[in-house]
């Protein structure tokens, strides 16, 4: 798979769904947005607004006019999944773009969003490009318990706020799938396994396994990420929960023993295993912005 591939999700019985590879950061295989081809067609996450073309295109091979689109659908309000969602909007004039209504303020008017991305992400930020405002009058705000109508299939709204409070996952019954955004972790096809997501200013530790247990209680067959792709569910929820509370626990082990910071971001970037699968910017960028999103998390805790 390259950036820019449009495959099918052929995992468990979802159909007529696919999934893109956005070039999100510019590596292969991290980020993913999804194209459920049905009456009403609903685009799952965004991708950054630097990339949105690969959305457009991938359209166009599918045989979808981006007039036909009838709803965006940012998981969450982070630019690596609604920061194509104004571009969007402009290309597919009569979708509606909807969003949780904690992060809809964000949408039309995302200046906020984007400075506090700058300070967020770190070296990654030559990544973004700057979005587009949605207007208000083509944004539909949902919350826990919304249902959107896809014609031949309907798509139920979950609030999952530990990796941020506007964040939901979006459960599609008929499929036996689950949109997971970063509720379940990124899974990374290469080594097959789970791996953290834990930036500021909002990472939950409490929250998140909350959420992971919202998703078991759904019970779904296939989770559909958006860091990266669709696979059977089996083990990994139980796979996320440990590798999360291990990561927590080990980053304020490590700042027990440091007394720093900085030291300690510099030693989990040191320690990060995943430059050969994302390359050596994105993978040291991610392991400074997931320790700092938990050191940010113990300091709002007291610990």
């Amino acid at each position: 798979m390259a950036i820019g591939d449009v495959f099918e999700v052929d995992v468990g019985g979802v159909s007529d769904t696919y999934y893109l590879d956005t070039g999100m950061y510019d590596t292969p295989e991290y980020g993913s947005l999804y194209i459920i081809d049905a009456p009403e067609p609903a685009i799952i996450d965004t991708g950054t607004g630097a990339n949105y073309e690969n959305t457009l295109t991938a359209l166009d091979e599918l045989g979808i006019a981006p007039e036909a689109v009838s709803y965006v659908v940012p998981t969450h309000v982070h630019l690596d999944q609604v920061g194509g969602a104004g571009f969007l909007a402009d290309a597919c004039e009569n979708a509606t773009v909807v969003c949780h209504e904690r992060g809809a303020k964000h949408l039309v008017d995302p200046s906020r969003l984007w400075e506090g991305t700058k300070h967020a992400v770190g070296d990654q930020f030559q990544f973004y490009g700057e979005p587009n405002p949605v207007p208000a009058g083509r944004l539909q705000q949902v919350h826990d318990g919304s249902v959107l109508d896809l014609g031949d299939r309907v798509i139920e709204v979950h609030d999952a706020p530990g990796h941020a409070p506007h964040h939901a996952i979006f459960h599609s019954p008929s499929d036996d799938a689950v949109y997971t955004a970063d509720a379940a972790g990124i899974y990374v096809p290469t080594l097959d396994e789970v791996h953290v997501t834990s930036p500021p200013p909002n990472f939950d530790f409490e929250q998140c396994i909350a959420d992971v247990r919202t998703i078991r209680q759904i019970d779904p067959e296939t989770l559909c990420y958006a860091h990266f792709g669709p696979v059977e569910t089996g083990d990994r929820l139980a796979e996320y929960m440990s590798v999360l509370t291990d990561w927590v626990e080990a980053i304020a082990a490590k700042r027990e023993e440091l007394g720093d910071d900085e030291a300690v971001v510099e030693h989990f970037v040191a320690q990060t295993e995943m430059r050969e699968v994302w390359g050596e910017l994105k993978a040291e960028a991610e392991a400074a912005m997931n320790t700092r999103g938990v050191l940010r998390y113990l300091d709002q805790r007291g610990e």
